[in-house]
């Protein structure tokens, strides 16, 4: 029983250590790609992660097309706020590819545009809120998925 997260070109330093954390706590394993907004020596990351980042099963990427080479025949959803189907739609399954994009903006356009049918995203309440910090966002994702699998 495993889930895969996949950051696409993660900027902040303490959600990826925070992530890597969960990442260990859940069994899931972690997919980092490049280019990051950090080098995975910073004192950030290794904070949020504690001494836990050595334990994590992580893989690198150099790009997202480097990415999608390795993992093309992978069972993938993507989280996007501009998804149309709720995070508790998705078909989730052992060894499923879990994408979220960046914090800035988000998985890339053309990714969204591709990958429409498999695109969901976590219900806000509040106009006030465009969407939720990309590590309570993974989290959220990640222990429903562990509910059905």
């Amino acid at each position: 029983m495993a889930l895969n997260i996949v950051l696409i070109e993660p900027e902040i330093p303490n959600n990826t250590g925070n992530i890597g954390r969960l990442a260990l706590a859940t069994g899931s394993h972690l997919h980092l790609v490049k280019p990051l907004g950090f080098e995975i020596t910073d004192a950030r990351l290794k904070r949020a992660g504690l001494d836990y980042w050595k334990h994590l099963s992580v893989t690198y990427y150099d790009s997202i097309n480097h990415f999608f080479e390795v993992n093309k025949n992978k069972n993938m959803a993507f989280l996007s706020s501009h998804g149309t189907k709720n995070h508790w739609n998705i078909p989730f399954a052992d060894d499923m590819f879990l994408i979220f994009g960046k914090e800035s903006v988000g998985l890339p356009k053309p990714l969204i545009e591709l990958h429409k049918n498999q695109l969901f995203k976590i219900p806000l309440y509040s106009e006030h809120v465009r969407s939720l910090n990309l590590a309570n966002a993974v989290s959220v994702v990640i222990y429903e998925g562990l509910k059905h699998i």
